[in-house]
């Protein structure tokens, strides 16, 4: 996993609430068993005409929004467990998501696949928006060491939380199995005692 300290990004801005799922990466992609290209299937019914051509008003098409932050309405990854739709937020490249709200075990997955979810406040969200809207060049930074995210077109800030194992999982670029790997000497060292008594 690549390491995340700090980034500051442009962002796409995704003001609907209760995006499932379903409507991340529908049902009919999940054959696949690896993550490769599911990042071409994000929001496919939201993004393309039954033909496979672009819909012009979706905001994945629209060259005027671009970067590596997802911002999105309040309950953001409802529904279904399918760790799929962290795969295709991934793929597609974003490296945070931005919401009101995240559906727990979306969330994990997210966490699980390099994503960062970012909880704010809905006023501070709806002031993302605002300014998004106004200015799509707006940034946010996300300092993950201090645990902020700074909206740069007004220079306020606010708080997240996370668990401090992920944290520390996103700071070293672990996934669980290189964290585990990482305290091999430990493990090893606290088994040695272990056979003492």
């Amino acid at each position: 996993m690549e390491k995340f300290i700090t980034l500051t990004s442009t962002v796409i801005p995704l003001p609907i609430e209760n995006v499932d799922t379903d409507q991340i990466i529908p049902a009919r992609f999940l054959k696949a068993t690896d993550k490769n290209g599911f990042g071409n299937n994000l929001f496919a019914d939201w993004r393309y005409n039954k033909d496979g051509s672009p819909k012009a008003d979706f905001v994945l098409n629209n060259p005027i929004y671009g970067g590596a932050i997802l911002v999105g309405g309040k309950n953001f990854g409802s529904g279904s467990s399918r760790e799929h739709a962290a795969w295709a937020i991934a793929g597609y490249g974003f490296r945070v998501v931005v919401s009101s709200f995240f559906a727990d075990i979306f969330k994990n997955n997210a966490m699980n696949n390099g994503v960062l979810p970012v909880v704010v406040s809905e006023p501070f969200l709806a002031e993302i928006f605002e300014n998004v809207n106004k200015n799509p060049k707006t940034t946010l930074t996300v300092d993950l060491e201090n645990q902020t995210v700074t909206n740069n077109a007004t220079g306020k800030s606010e708080n997240f939380a996370i668990n401090s194992y992920k944290k520390e999982c996103f700071l070293q670029g672990f996934d669980d199995i290189d964290y585990l790997l990482s305290s091999k000497n430990k493990i090893e060292e606290y088994e040695k005692q272990c056979l003492k008594y």
